[in-house]
């Protein structure tokens, strides 16, 4: 069984240190490299060609998502974990936009850890627990998803109307094509504008388009 190739980027001396002499109780895990700052991981990363990076987020010159990103643009097949002690949403997406296969805190336990990285070598997403629920509610608040809500309140009705909206049609001419009263019409064009915050019906439909109901 060949071991997993592994290099440490962090610019604390003693957690690499830490870190290697953890791993090395591992049979199957081999510390290849270990570097200071982002630019020595991918100088030291295109010279060992590592399975598995273990990249601290914050360090001097380079920083761990600068350094995660060209290691794989020039290394696809090596899999980089975040490893930090800052758990703020802005590094968490940074880091995953970057290329990181996982995002793990400094404080998780040791045998988790080593599980991680086994995880990564063979292609899986190791992510805690806690970054794992940031991670969904960041998608769940993100802008696709308050996309989706907005067409779920329009009624089938609204739609219809958006739809004529788009063709050009005024209130009155959307009253006659759906047989409603103009009244009606207009209170579904002010709902309509309302839910898809726009300013007019041009804007509505602009919106409409963005948001994939036309």
């Amino acid at each position: 069984m060949n071991s997993i190739t592994v290099l440490l980027a962090d610019d604390q001396r003693l957690m690499r240190e830490g870190l290697a002499t953890l791993l090395a109780l591992a049979d199957d895990i081999e510390i290849v490299g270990q570097a200071a700052d982002g630019q020595e991981a991918i100088d030291l990363a295109k010279r060992h060609k590592p399975n598995v990076i273990l990249m601290d987020v914050q360090m001097p010159h380079v920083d761990g998502i600068a350094a995660t990103q060209a290691i794989r643009a020039a290394l696809p097949d090596t899999k980089v974990i975040m490893l930090t002690t800052f758990s703020d949403d802005e590094y968490l997406m940074a880091g995953l936009r970057a290329g990181a296969i996982g995002y793990l805190l400094k404080d998780m336990p040791s045998e988790q850890l080593v599980d991680a990285i086994r995880s990564a070598a063979k292609g899986q997403s190791p992510i805690g627990p806690e970054m794992a629920r940031k991670l969904v509610n960041l998608v769940t608040h993100s802008p696709a998803m308050s996309k989706s809500s907005v067409v779920s309140e329009l009624s089938d009705r609204e739609i219809e109307v958006l739809k004529l909206i788009a063709a050009g049609l005024s209130n009155k001419e959307i009253a006659e094509q759906l047989v409603i009263a103009e009244g009606t019409a207009k209170n579904h064009v002010s709902n309509i504008l309302s839910k898809l915050e726009a300013r007019d019906r041009a804007q509505a439909v602009a919106r409409a388009k963005e948001l994939g109901v036309l």
